[in-house]
C-alpha cells in the first residue's frame, strides 16, 4: 500500500469529494460502487480516500468559481482494469505509473483526452 500512497500526490476523503463535487456523501459512495472512482485506505489512520487527480476542474461559461467532475475516461478504464483482475489499489497504481507506451502516466493521458491509447494499454494486461 505504501507504494500507492507514494505515487499519488493528493488524496480526498469521501466528505471532501462530496464537497468538491457538490453532491452528498451517499452519491459519492454510489460513484465508488459503480466504479466511476476507486479508492483505498491511506495514512496512519487508514482513512478511505480517492486520488484528487481523478477529478478535473471545469468552469462553466459565466462562472468564476471552478466546478469539478470525474475525469471522463476514468470509469471505462477502471472497469477494464478490474475485469483484467486488478484490485482497486492496483488500479490506482497502474493509472499513476508512467507508461513507456503512452509517454506519460495513463491518468495524464486520460486527462489530455487520449482515451483510446490508454484503453489499448489496459487491454494488454489481459
Amino acid at each position: 500500500m505504501a507504494s500507492v500512497e507514494h505515487l499519488v500526490p493528493a488524496w480526498l476523503t469521501v466528505p471532501e469529494l462530496a464537497e468538491r463535487l457538490s453532491i452528498d456523501a451517499g452519491k459519492v459512495r454510489r460513484l465508488l460502487a459503480e466504479h466511476w472512482l476507486v479508492g483505498v485506505r491511506v495514512g496512519e489512520r487508514g482513512i478511505f480516500s480517492v486520488p484528487a487527480d481523478f477529478l478535473v476542474a471545469t468552469t462553466p461559461a459565466g462562472h468564476e468559481a471552478a466546478t469539478w467532475a470525474v475525469v471522463p475516461a476514468l470509469r471505462g478504464t477502471i472497469t477494464l482494469l478490474l475485469d483484467a483482475g486488478l484490485d482497486e489499489s492496483e488500479v490506482i497504481e497502474w493509472v499513476f505509473t508512467p507508461s513507456e507506451e503512452l509517454g506519460t502516466t495513463p491518468l495524464e493521458a486520460m486527462r489530455a483526452g487520449r482515451k483510446a491509447p490508454v484503453r489499448r494499454a489496459a487491454q494488454s494486461l489481459f
